[in-house]
């Protein structure tokens, strides 16, 4: 059994060319063969396979967890709130409750948590929005258009402001109060 480090370029007969791009399993490879083929594992006894370049182990070379590590670590917050809000004492471990007109129909209960994490979701977007907006290329009086939608659409949430723990938190909208 041949050991190819990841970043071993080989050929398979079926699959043509290929990388490895993963080496953690005793018995197999994990090969990336493009997009016609995509990611493939491939039996370390396979002996059909052709190598194009062998990579040298190098033992200050960084593996694909490593990689991967790093890369979840720079995505997360841009996938998380931008602030750290705190739901208000009072609703946690709450439902919110939606009851149609007509009483015969069922009503919907969601955790409020669920709900409160949407709101600061929303409101966290909104500013990524403000942010690309203000450094967009557009003309001072579109900037201020947009600007103004977005301070109505603060103005429409601060209705929700009575879930936040804190009023520095606080949706704000046209008179800057809540």
């Amino acid at each position: 059994m041949t050991t190819f480090p990841v970043g071993t370029r080989l050929e398979h007969p079926k699959f043509g060319k290929g990388v490895v791009i993963e080496d953690s399993d005793e018995y197999i490879y994990y090969i990336y063969f493009g997009e016609e083929h995509g990611e493939k594992e491939i039996s370390k006894s396979f002996d059909g396979m052709v190598v194009i370049k062998l990579i040298e182990k190098d033992k200050d070379s960084v593996s694909l967890e490593q990689i991967t590590s790093v890369l979840e670590n720079l995505i997360a917050p841009l996938t998380e709130p931008i602030e750290d809000c705190k739901i208000a004492e009072k609703w946690e471990g709450g439902n919110l409750v939606m009851q149609p007109k007509d009483r015969s129909l069922q009503s919907k209960e969601i955790p409020i948590e669920g709900f409160f994490h949407k709101i600061v979701m929303t409101r966290d977007r909104l500013r990524v929005m403000e942010q690309k907006i203000n450094a967009s290329k557009i003309s001072d009086a579109e900037k201020v258009e947009l600007q103004q939608y977005i301070t109505r659409i603060y103005g429409s949430l601060t209705t929700f402001n009575v879930l936040f723990r804190f009023k520095d938190d606080y949706f704000k909208g046209t008179g800057g109060g809540d």
